[in-house]
C-alpha cells in the first residue's frame, strides 16, 4: 500500500508502526528524523494537489482541523481515497489512530498505542492550576474550547480558563491575558516557537510553563511519553505560581 500524510502526527504514527508505507508526506512532516524516499509534497494548508497525484497513492490521510477542504476535494476529484480524521480529545484521537492503522491500513495495532493509553490512564495531576495557552502572538490567539491540548492539560490537572469561548482559537488582547488571573501561562514551541526570550516577558510576574508541542498537539507515538514530559514542565511552572 502507498499512502501520502497530511498530517505531521499521522505520518509519525504511520512511519513508526510500518515503515515503507509512506510515498509523500508534507514539509512540516518531522519526526522520526527518516522518512525513506517519502517525497515533500508542500505544507499541511498548500498541499501540490498534482504532485499527491502523480504519487498514486492507495490512500490519503489527512485531518479536518489541519488541512482544508478545497484541497481534499481536489484530491478526491482526482480520483484519490482521502480518510478525513478528527480529533478533539484524547478518546477520540486513539479511536482515530485505531481506524487509520488498523482499520484502514490493515496493520496489527501498534505497541506504542497500547504504552499511551496506559500512560494516560495512570495519569496523576500535577494539582488544580488555571492556565492560558497562546498558540500564536502578532496577533495572540489562544486555545478555546474543544481542543485535543485543551483535554491533555485537564487531565493534568490544568484548567484552560478559556475552554468556555465560543471560539476554538479566539484572539485575545494581551492585556487581558495578563490580568487573567491565572496560576500560569502554558507555551509550546509550536504552531508559534514561544521561548524562554519569546513568550514569557508578555506576562511578567506569571509563572511560565514552556512545554513540548509535540507532546501536547501530536496525537501518534510521542502520545506514550507525553504525560510525563509535559508533567515535568507543569510541575516546575507550578513550583513558581
Amino acid at each position: 500500500m502507498r499512502v501520502v500524510s497530511l498530517v505531521p502526527s499521522l505520518t509519525e504514527a504511520v512511519a513508526v508502526s510500518a515503515p515503507g508505507l509512506l510515498a509523500g508526506v508534507t514539509d512540516w512532516c518531522t519526526h522520526p528524523a527518516d522518512l525513506g524516499g517519502a517525497v515533500r509534497i508542500g505544507g499541511t494548508k498548500n498541499p501540490d494537489v498534482r504532485r499527491i497525484a502523480e504519487l498514486r497513492p492507495d490512500l490519503v490521510i489527512a485531518n479536518e482541523e489541519e488541512n482544508r477542504a478545497p484541497d481534499l476535494a481536489a484530491l478526491r476529484a482526482a480520483g484519490l481515497e482521502v480518510l478525513v480524521t478528527e480529533v478533539r480529545d484524547l478518546p477520540q484521537a486513539l479511536r482515530e489512530l485505531d481506524r487509520v492503522l488498523v482499520g484502514a491500513l490493515g496493520l496489527t495495532r501498534p505497541g506504542w498505542l497500547a504504552d499511551a493509553e496506559r500512560a494516560w490512564a495512570r495519569v496523576e495531576p500535577v494539582g488544580a492550576l488555571t492556565a492560558f495557552v497562546p498558540i500564536w502572538r502578532r496577533p495572540w490567539m489562544v486555545l478555546g474550547r474543544d481542543t485535543f491540548a485543551g483535554d491533555l492539560l485537564a487531565r493534568l490537572g490544568v484548567r484552560n480558563v478559556y475552554a468556555g469561548h465560543p471560539e476554538r482559537y479566539p484572539r485575545v488582547p494581551v492585556e487581558e491575558l495578563a490580568a487573567s488571573g491565572c496560576d500560569l501561562v502554558v507555551l509550546p514551541d509550536e504552531p508559534y516557537r514561544f521561548t524562554a526570550e519569546d513568550g514569557p516577558e508578555a506576562f511578567p510576574g506569571l509563572p511560565a510553563a514552556l512545554v513540548d508541542g509535540r507532546h501536547l498537539t501530536w496525537y501518534g507515538p510521542s502520545l506514550a511519553t507525553a504525560p510525563a514530559v509535559l508533567a515535568r514542565a507543569l510541575r516546575r511552572a507550578g513550583r513558581r505560581a
